[in-house]
């Protein structure tokens, strides 16, 4: 019963295949050899550039100071670091808001944990670093005060200025 069906079955394929061959024999081709078409060439759209989804740059911030670093790098500083807790640093077109760290060397420094860009500024230059490499973005960082010997604008300097005239009034007195 299994061979008859089996037979059956393979009869049946044959006679189709037999069909589909003379149908295609009376259109000039065979069945077997039929060219497939060539995949349809997809054109490349340019998109236009939208404005919304382009990389934000940020306008340097009003009043900020400008500093110069070695092999050519700057960035502008907006905020008073002898008293501001919060200062915008304006880096590769764009401004970061760096809250003041607390140190033990007298060193100012200004950190956001979230972007990793750290500040750190000593009365004779600027540092810039970033924590997501372990990099030093930007050295020997002046302003063009400090470039002409005065100390970095930092809060220890700042200190030290107030304290000392208040010292030598009071010895003189």
């Amino acid at each position: 019963m299994k061979k008859l069906l089996i037979a059956a079955v393979i009869g049946t394929l044959s006679s189709t295949l037999m069909l589909a061959a003379t149908d295609a024999a009376a259109q000039g081709t065979s069945s077997t050899a039929t060219p497939k078409k060539p995949a349809p060439k997809h054109k490349i759209i340019k998109r236009k550039a939208n404005p919304a989804k382009e990389a934000k740059v940020d306008a340097v911030p009003e009043g900020s100071e400008h500093w110069s670093c070695a092999e050519g790098m700057q960035f502008d500083l907006k905020g008073d670091m002898a008293r501001d807790q919060i200062v915008t640093v304006h880096w590769a077109n764009k401004n970061y808001n760096l809250p003041r760290q607390a140190t033990t060397t007298g060193a100012d420094r200004f950190h956001d944990a979230a972007t990793g860009l750290d500040l750190v500024v000593i009365p004779t230059k600027a540092m810039l670093f970033s924590d997501k490499d372990s990099s030093r973005l930007a050295d020997e960082c002046k302003t063009v005060a400090m470039q002409q010997g005065a100390p970095a604008p930092t809060q220890a300097n700042a200190l030290n200025r107030n304290v000392a005239p208040a010292a030598s009034g009071a010895a003189g007195q």
